[in-house]
């Protein structure tokens, strides 16, 4: 997959400053699902941040999901692909699966729990919930928009 970013040529038009973020929807046999209560706002996630310069995708979220988590992952595919229009993130999905390790926290992280889906549409906000029951549905990869509070429907 190619990435890349283009100035605009129109005067007086300023060029968007974007993020690129990787997260795993890490899917265990059961069809449980991997996520964090993150450290800094108590909320409930996909484990995932911001992807490394010269990172390739796929190492920059077997790394993320190490660092927050203690679980190895391989990583199968792009599932989704989801901007925060306020604040200019893009953030890569990958479905994995766990390869080993143990659960444990971290400083980006309070708690690690495996969560049914049902859990995961209790427990988060719809823009991070949609991320993993995507992942499930096998009809990637999806792309989505959202404010960092709810979806953009798309026309």
């Amino acid at each position: 997959m190619l990435l890349y970013m283009s100035n605009s040529a129109r005067e007086g038009q300023s060029t968007p400053l974007h993020s690129v973020s990787v997260a795993g929807a890490v899917v265990r046999e059961d069809g449980r699902l991997l996520a964090i209560r993150r450290a800094d706002n108590g909320t409930w996630e996909l484990p995932g941040g911001v992807l490394e310069l010269t990172e390739a995708p796929e190492a920059g979220v077997a790394r993320e999901v190490w660092e927050e988590t203690g679980i190895q992952v391989q990583v199968d595919e792009l599932t989704g692909v989801y901007k925060n229009t306020t604040r200019g993130i893009v953030a890569l999905v990958f479905r994995c699966k766990p390869a080993g390790g143990a659960e444990r926290t971290s400083d980006e992280s309070t708690a690690v729990e495996w969560l049914t889906p049902a859990e995961v549409e209790e427990r988060m906000a719809e823009v991070f919930a949609i991320r993993l029951l995507d992942a499930l549905d096998g009809a990637g990869p999806h792309v989505r928009s959202h404010d960092g509070k709810q979806l953009i429907a798309v026309r």
